[in-house]
């Protein structure tokens, strides 16, 4: 996206404030759905693709944190602030990639960032355009590596063919494609309840 190349050329020459503020400043939204009884509600961080969404996950039990361009790098601070405040819950959910790379590295230290009674659900990115990268795939490998610890939101399977459900540059969202998202995520509710650890649970299944 090119306000997002913009950013990235100017954090290069060091000029940080200004990248950021191209891209926009961080979206939040309340939980509206109580997924984890006496606990902290799931978290939802996300880029400029789940800011349409934010409405509609907050009201299937996500807190939701979204800012444009965000990168996995960013997300995780987002876990450390959380981590200091003694505000990370049970379940976070990222859906980064669309901007910059997701490596199966930088999941492995996101899982030691939450500690292994906690549950990470990865949701796989589109690039702009449409297509699916590495970064989709790494998620996919992480999955296969971690089954007891993440669980796999195959957003790029669930919404092939889904015209209807994005803006012309095949990444970001129509209103349709936001309450999409929002079902795909609610899978991973269950998950949400502080005790609950998942065991090869992905949506939507391979192959469907």
């Amino acid at each position: 996206m090119a306000g997002c190349l913009v950013a990235a050329v100017l954090a290069s020459l060091g000029w940080t404030s200004v990248a950021r503020a191209s891209c926009g400043g961080v979206e939040t939204a309340a939980a509206r759905k109580v997924l984890n009884p006496g606990g902290h509600a799931p978290l939802a961080i996300g880029d400029s693709t789940m800011l349409l969404a934010l409405p509609s996950l907050a009201r299937v039990g996500y807190r939701v944190n979204a800012r444009g361009c965000r990168g996995w790098t960013e997300g995780t601070q987002v876990l450390r602030q959380e981590k200091r405040q003694h505000r990370l819950p049970h379940m976070v959910l990222m859906a980064l990639g669309a901007d910059w790379s997701v490596s199966l590295a930088s999941i492995r230290r996101t899982l030691r960032l939450l500690g292994k009674r906690r549950v990470l659900a990865l949701m796989t990115p589109l690039e702009l355009g449409g297509w699916a990268g590495d970064d989709a795939e790494n998620m996919r490998r992480a999955f296969k590596r971690y089954p007891k610890r993440i669980v796999l939101l195959d957003w790029v399977r669930y919404s092939r063919g889904k015209g209807s459900w994005f803006q012309p540059d095949g990444t970001h969202l129509t209103f349709s494609g936001a309450a999409a998202m929002a079902r795909l995520a609610r899978r991973a509710g269950p998950w949400a309840r502080h005790g609950n650890m998942p065991d090869k649970n992905l949506f939507p299944k391979a192959g469907k």
